[in-house]
């Protein structure tokens, strides 16, 4: 059975925003062994729409070795796309083959995902992470908070519907002073 991994940044006062952490090597790579571990990545649209700057380095490196391999790395990894706002894959598919626009119930899509074999499923977008806690169906989370205070923004988690407890399994902790937390949820 596959697990589903919510994997976000966030900074310490609670804001997911992908521009304001601290986006370094040990940060790029990190990100990248953990994208050769899954075996689909589930995304909003806007979120989505943020990750396609890697398609421009699939193109054009960077000359930043974690940065191009980041981008190879998401590239292999098949992506499924929760819009209310796009009909079709058009619209989303530039430049990546394995993008699919969900027609499915989120949990219905999840649920039978998470029966079938293979690697695990990584939900990278703020809003289905909320979604999903909320339906239960996150197993683990890895939250990567980086050292600054923003100050504005979207808490990561301000819509849930009942508290949840959870079970710190490790940390990682970076040059830079971010840290990643492992948290498991706890069953009842």
């Amino acid at each position: 059975m596959r697990r589903v991994i919510a994997a976000i940044n966030m900074t310490l006062d609670g804001i997911c925003d992908h521009t304001a952490g601290i986006a370094d090597e040990e940060l790029h790579q990190h990100y990248t062994e953990l994208l050769d571990e899954v075996g689909v990545i589930l995304y909003g649209r806007i979120t989505y729409q943020l990750m396609q700057f890697w398609q421009t380095l699939l193109k054009n490196p960077s000359g930043e070795k974690t940065m191009d391999d980041f981008a190879l790395a998401i590239d292999r990894v098949p992506k499924i796309v929760y819009s209310h706002t796009l009909k079709n894959t058009d619209s989303i598919a530039i430049g990546w083959d394995s993008v699919k626009l969900s027609n499915q119930p989120i949990e219905k899509e999840i649920t039978e995902l998470k029966q079938q074999s293979g690697k695990d499923i990584l939900v990278g977008s703020r809003s289905l992470i909320i979604h999903l806690m909320n339906l239960n169906l996150i197993d683990e989370f890895q939250i990567c908070i980086h050292p600054v205070l923003e100050g504005k923004g979207l808490p990561l988690f301000d819509k849930l519907k009942d508290r949840k407890n959870l079970k710190l399994s490790k940390t990682k902790t970076f040059g830079s002073g971010v840290i990643v937390l492992y948290y498991e949820p706890l069953k009842y």
